[in-house]
């Protein structure tokens, strides 16, 4: 990844040396921009050439099965598509200024596939003819808890219905509003509720209603209906509080999802339970009002004493003191965290603010009296309580200046609160194993959940607002697109079944030369042992395809997982020694350490300082000689050696819609952000772009660092000034288009942009602010050089599931059950207007596949509804990785592991002070972002991060 102030052209090769850098962006603004923008200039948009280490493309041949796709023919070409309209070759800005970018109309419904008819779990519901009113709702004095304040609402309502609220009911969202079926008898007024805590004392709460505004579902039945454009958001959120008011009784609510026991719990491990719950979401789709229901999980703490939560979840034995890392590791899983004193009819809750730095025993505070006395001594004499584990620090609670100290012993967590902190390994398989459902059994928890919350009983619901859900599943017509033919090397073709194929006795369209390698061994396998693996490694390797010269450079490395850093420097120095000037180590094969945790800090090293493209190997695999994982492996080491496994048969007889009639650039990108409660850890971007049109199979990674849960990328362009140089340009974007012209030859005609990671809250302001960077890059690579661009939001994080109508049926599903792959929707539970749809790509391996959300959000490039969903269902099956299709776009798929890969850089990279001292500065935009190491140039010119 090159650094802001590094020229391109500045070293001698891609290689050299292993001296360290840092940069916030994987962007690009070097001094050599201005010569790299004139470089792009003299590329004529119509020069022909032939991509390095492939196929010269041949849109001319016709392939009379594939049926008629909407594309655009390289100015170059002899032949052209006779009914394709021309792409535009310069396109207006995106205004920056405005507010909102009319999206994209549906084009049309796909054709393409086979029929078939799916049920999804969406419920169509009747809205009535009741305009929900709404009202602001304002507690005093402030109540954080939404519970709390779920529960004085429903007191209000029980004690004033009658006498104030005109026998109207109020849907409360738990927050600042509320929701009536017709106007209260008052503009604005306040009530005084009066509740008995749970350590008996009476607490009185001011409550002031005011009407804020009245939702005309008029607006709302114009926009279902195609009429209107604009969703009425608000609406729908006021429809879905109503809904959700009597289901959210005596429930947990987290986001749109009810958690409860009664819908089963069980162990995670390390203190923390998981509770069983569902998901509740109203949705606009095209058949009307849709109730989207689906199972849920979450994690939640176990109500137990707090030290016995800190003994499982550090694994220790708690008469022992603590290691100021292991307090912090506590305090952190703990913090914020509600825990009660019991004692006979008393009970008390805390907040969790800290835990001591002192262990209890060394402990004191001042008394009412002006004495000094130990905390020890105040429980014994107080409460007649002899303190065991003294060497535990004590929970604090209060304030800094007047703090209160409870021994953990004494204290038990309180039931119902959620874990936010990130599960670990174990907790996580443990939660999948838990809560894995085959579709039927998915299908009959939802249809009991949907019965089970009886909507259309509910006084709220039928009475008052005149709203019916229909209880039954919606049933779809939908299609089974075909898979592609997929090319191999030499004549060898296959063709995907149920959305895999086999490798067996192919060789790899495209393998790769490693000339220099080596081997490091950090694990305690023997080193004979260690040595036949990567014998039986290479030879796969060879077998599929990738010249694999031998021995390696070195004899095989041995170290100890100590000296992980400095045995890489040595292996780096050992190598330079025996080669030529000008080549470099292509390949280090890596035996990890039978303990886990060094994975980031090897890649680190290899991929920012020496620039090593690593392989790394599990030790537990050595002793196996499992020929399924060698072929796994060696899809891996192809392509980070340069080659690719395999290529579309589409892509080389130029039938790949809106690809292989001119040069075309598909770009991925992604935002990861750090898990709750690391509040001083950046967000990490990612783009990715193809660099081998028109086989669309190679593609390079560019990272970044930003502000910490910032969703807009950043980086896409930069512009900086030079006291010499005056305006710099730079960016990711402006980087891949200058890789897509070095490799190919060609400018880009045309973009394809899959956006990872975007909710439907977002939509807006990524589209205009990335849309805006991706323009202002093409231009400042040349004047009036705007490519076309089609924009498409790819999302994963969604409800909606797919079931078979017949399970069980051969015919219709997969051997998992599942709905086949390739299976596409964009009927009645899709957008009213918009271009979106969903594919279901994969096949099922466990529990019910979940479809991919594709929504247009910008298209310059005109895509018919087949084009786009057959040009994305094809593109999954070139992910590199292994020989199945994935469930979303490889692209996307590649930014997300590229973003986590640079995540693993920062593991260890920040001290352990607490993480949550950055929040106010990260709330008020002055937090600085940590930067990430800038990737070396031989490594970031392949896919490393596969």
């Amino acid at each position: 990844m090159s650094g802001r102030g590094r020229g391109r052209g500045s070293s001698a090769g891609g290689n050299g040396g292993g001296g360290r850098g840092r940069s916030r962006t994987g962007g690009h603004a070097s001094s050599s921009s201005s010569s790299m923008a004139r470089e792009f200039e003299n590329m004529s948009i119509g020069s022909s050439s032939t991509e390095q280490g492939g196929d010269r493309v041949n849109a001319t041949v016709q392939v009379s099965q594939q049926p008629p796709m909407q594309q655009r023919p390289v100015q170059t070409q002899p032949e052209q598509v006779a009914d394709a309209p021309t792409a535009p070759l310069a396109v207006p800005f995106v205004p920056t200024s405005s507010k909102k970018v009319n999206r994209p109309a549906r084009p049309g419904f796909g054709t393409i596939g086979r029929k078939c008819v799916v049920k999804a779990n969406h419920f169509l519901v009747d809205i009535g003819q009741k305009d929900p009113h709404q009202y602001d709702v304002a507690i005093s004095p402030e109540v954080t808890s939404k519970t709390k304040c779920r529960e004085i609402m429903k007191h209000l309502s029980s004690s004033y219905g009658v006498s104030h609220l005109g026998n109207l009911k109020l849907a409360y969202d738990g927050n600042k509003s509320a929701f009536a079926a017709g106007s209260l008898p008052f503009e604005s007024k306040e009530f005084v509720v009066k509740l008995t805590e749970h350590n008996g004392r009476e607490r009185e709460f001011k409550v002031n209603i005011k009407f804020a505004a009245k939702k005309d579902l008029h607006y709302l039945r114009e926009f279902l209906g195609g009429r209107h454009h604009d969703c009425p958001q608000e609406t729908i959120q006021a429809l879905d509080v109503v809904l959700r008011e009597s289901a959210s009784n005596g429930r947990e609510i987290v986001g749109r999802s009810l958690f409860s026991p009664e819908f089963g719990k069980g162990n995670l491990g390390d203190g923390i339970e998981y509770w069983k719950g569902f998901y509740q979401s109203l949705r606009p789709t095209q058949m009307g009002l849709s109730l989207n229901i689906d199972m849920s999980a979450r994690a939640f703490y176990e109500p137990r004493l707090a030290s016995d939560f800190v003994g499982e979840f550090l694994n220790k034995d708690i008469s022992r003191p603590l290691t100021d890392q292991e307090r912090i590791k506590v305090k952190r899983a703990l913090r914020g965290v509600r825990v009660e004193v019991r004692r006979p009819d008393y009970l008390r809750r805390y907040k969790i603010q800290d835990l001591t730095r002192q262990p209890l025993n060394q402990l004191t505070f001042t008394d009412a009296t002006g004495a000094t006395i130990s905390v020890v001594q105040y429980y014994r004499e107080k409460y007649n309580i002899q303190l065991r584990f003294l060497l535990l620090p004590a929970i604090q609670s209060g304030t800094d200046a007047k703090p209160t100290y409870l021994p953990l012993e004494i204290c038990w967590l309180a039931g119902g609160q959620r874990y936010a902190s990130k599960l670990n390994e174990k907790q996580v398989t443990n939660l999948l194993r838990a809560t894995c459902q085959r579709p039927k059994d998915r299908e009959d928890s939802i249809g009991t959940t949907m019965l089970s919350n009886k909507y259309n009983e509910d006084e709220l619901v039928r009475k008052e607002f005149g709203m019916q859900v229909r209880e039954q599943f919606t049933s779809i017509d939908a299609r089974v697109l075909p898979p592609p033919p997929i090319k191999y090397h030499g004549p060898s073709e296959v063709n995907p079944q149920v959305g895999q194929w086999n490798m067996m006795d192919l060789k790899m369209y495209d393998g790769g030369t490693v000339n220099h390698w080596a081997i490091v061994n950090f694990s305690r396998h023997r080193a004979d042992a260690v040595q036949h693996f990567c014998n039986e490694l290479v030879r796969m390797c060879a077998n599929k395809g990738i010249d694999f010269k031998t021995p390696p450079t070195i004899p095989m490395y041995t170290a100890q997982p100590n000296n992980i850093e400095n045995a890489l420097v040595d292996i780096h120095n050992q190598c330079k020694v025996q080669l030529a000037p000008g080549s470099h180590l292509q390949l280090l094969v890596v035996i990890l350490p039978d303990v886990k945790g060094s994975y980031g800090r090897i890649k680190r090293v290899c991929e920012t300082e020496l620039g090593i493209v690593t392989q790394c190997c599990r030790p537990q695999n050595v002793m196996k000689l499992n020929k399924q994982y060698f072929e796994n492996v060696a899809l891996k080491i192809n392509v980070k050696v340069g080659g690719r496994n395999s290529v579309l048969s589409a892509s080389l007889n130029g039938r790949l819609p809106y690809v292989t009639d001119r040069p075309t650039i598909i770009f991925g990108a992604d935002v990861t952000h750090p898990s709750k409660g690391e509040d001083s850890t950046p967000s990490i971007a990612s783009v990715v772009a193809s660099m081998d049109w028109p086989q669309v199979t190679k593609y390079k990674a560019l990272v970044s660092a930003q502000s910490h849960r910032q969703e807009i990328i950043q980086d896409l362009h930069t512009v900086t000034t030079d006291s010499k140089k005056g305006v710099v340009h730079g960016g990711m974007i402006r980087e891949l288009l200058i890789s897509f012209k070095k490799s190919t030859g060609h400018k880009p005609h045309r973009i394809i942009f899959y956006r990872d990671g975007v909710s439907e809250g977002q939509f807006n302001e990524v589209l205009l602010n990335e849309m805006d960077k991706i323009r202002k890059a093409c231009v400042s690579l040349e004047e009036n050089y705007l490519p076309p661009v089609t924009f498409i939001v790819v999302q994963k994080r969604h409800h909606t599931r797919f079931f078979p109508v017949k399970h069980g049926d051969r015919a219709s599903t997969d051997r998992s059950g599942n709905i086949l792959p390739g299976t596409v929707v964009d009927t009645k539970i899709c957008h009213p207007t918009e271009f979106d749809f969903y594919l279901c790509s994969h096949g099922g391996i466990q529990g019910t596949s979940r479809p991919a959300h594709y929504h247009v959000l910008f298209d310059e490039n005109k895509f018919n509804a087949d084009a786009l969903q057959m040009l994305t269902n094809y593109l999954c099956y070139t992910y590199a990785r292994c020989t199945r299709a994935v469930s979303i776009v490889p692209p996307a798929y590649y930014a997300h592991l590229a973003a986590f890969r640079a995540r693993s850089y920062m593991e260890g990279d920040f001290s352990d002070s607490d993480s949550r001292g950055g929040q106010r500065a990260t709330r008020d935009k002055v937090a600085e972002v940590r930067s990430l190491p800038v990737i070396h140039e031989s490594v970031k010119s392949v896919m490393f991060y596969c």
